[in-house]
């Protein structure tokens, strides 16, 4: 891994922002912009992609476990290929994958093609497995530069994309734009922005110079396991991410057959749900200066859970729209802040890898399993499962205290 430059000091444990360092944190959050805004662009028009396909709650969960599928394969892989590759390379080749899945979902719904439309969310997950570590990296190398957090921002830029994204689809949704064109649009655009933010990221980070050292990738992030602050951590991250990844995959069909709404304000309150997980992660930074890891995500379990219970058994849908906000504050830090504490390891590539799996497996489970138990008792009830999750993570939260000893 790359040690930049000491910066010149400005304040206690902050450093002036160099122009080499502004540039790699813009190419950074660029490409999770457009994540973000890809992801929202397709998840708003789930509910015409679902109608495309005629498929039931149950079909549609299957469907959807493409990007699961997708995202486990990048998430396993991806640590080794950085290693192998650097980050640079790595996230080219992720946001590749991630934009031609887009379109891939876009033509594959229009011709009523389930395969194809599993196989575009493979490719979308793919991209954003393969990409995750070496982003996580790479925002952990500029937080040592700078002496800031970066994390938080990094996928708050993430969440600020999915803003973005479900905005526009909002609009093209209500005006009846066919969803072939919409995200083949979405895709040439972010294909765009990749070619810009790639070359200014720095190809050697996370990169081992001898082959040999590069070869253990899954080997070392399943020895992270045998320690149990990692394994705390992630079982936190597995939690709050079932939450955000459930809203990601279900919240339009929640609130349009669990809550009687139009698709267009379905898509609304996604958006909701999407500013306030990024609000979350753009103001986290003072909270976690000010309280700690783990108080933090403390309250955030606590946040989340009183906005999913409200939305599985409040009645009124303007009341359930409302506590979207609540859902997406609580879980606005938990992928941020686990994955950064998980970055305080004598092994950061492979410590961070091994959290992030936890993560992404509860993407890969969520869909198939939330959607099977929605076909027989219906979303809002299947959210009870995430509530559960969620309220049982904040139990573990001491895990995400900063190391004291390098056996932690």
């Amino acid at each position: 891994m790359t040690s930049p430059a000491a910066p010149t000091s400005t304040a206690a444990g902050r450093r002036a922002l160099t122009p080499a360092l502004a540039r790699r944190r813009a190419a950074v959050f660029a490409v999770m912009l457009v994540l973000g805004a890809g992801t929202a662009s397709w998840v708003v028009r789930t509910p015409a992609v679902r109608d495309l396909l005629e498929a039931s709650t149950a079909q549609m969960g299957y469907v959807l476990l493409g990007i699961s599928v997708g995202s486990m394969t990048g998430i396993l892989s991806s640590a080794s290929v950085v290693r192998r590759h650097g980050a640079r390379r790595t996230i080219a080749a992720g946001g590749g994958a991630f934009v031609a899945g887009v379109a891939v979902i876009g033509l594959a719904a229009t011709l009523s093609s389930a395969p194809g439309t599993f196989a575009g969310l493979a490719l979308v997950g793919l991209g954003i497995g393969i990409c995750e570590v070496a982003l996580n990296v790479e925002g952990a190398e500029l937080e040592a530069g700078w002496g800031r957090r970066v994390l938080p921002m990094l996928h708050g830029c993430y969440s600020l994309g999915s803003v973005v994204g479900s905005v526009l689809g909002v609009g093209l949704n209500a005006v009846a734009l066919p969803v072939l064109w919409h995200l083949v649009g979405v895709a040439v655009l972010g294909a765009g922005v990749l070619a810009w933010a790639a070359p200014r990221i720095p190809a050697e980070t996370g990169r081992t110079t001898h082959l040999l050292d590069a070869a253990p990738g899954w080997r070392a992030q399943l020895a992270q396991w045998r320690r149990r602050r990692i394994v705390a951590l992630g079982l936190i991250v597995l939690a709050l991410a079932l939450a955000e990844g459930a809203a990601g995959d279900w919240l339009p069909l929640i609130m349009v057959d669990g809550h009687g709404v139009s698709a267009t304000l379905g898509s609304v309150v996604f958006t909701g749900f999407a500013a306030a997980m990024a609000l979350g992660r753009f103001a986290g930074e003072p909270l976690l200066v000010r309280f700690g890891n783990a108080a933090v995500l403390r309250a955030g379990t606590v946040v989340s859970a009183v906005g999913i219970a409200v939305v599985v058994f409040a009645d009124n849908a303007a009341v359930a729209g409302a506590a979207v906000v609540l859902w997406g504050l609580g879980a606005a830090l938990g992928f941020p802040v686990t994955l950064s504490a998980a970055g305080d390891s004598d092994d950061p590539t492979s410590s961070v890898a091994a959290v992030a799996v936890a993560g992404y497996l509860a993407f890969l489970v969520g869909p198939p399993l939330l959607g099977s138990i929605g076909q027989h008792v219906g979303l809002r009830a299947a959210m009870v499962v995430v509530l559960l999750a969620v309220a049982s993570a904040g139990l573990l939260t001491s895990a995400a205290r900063p190391r004291v000893s390098a056996a932690g």
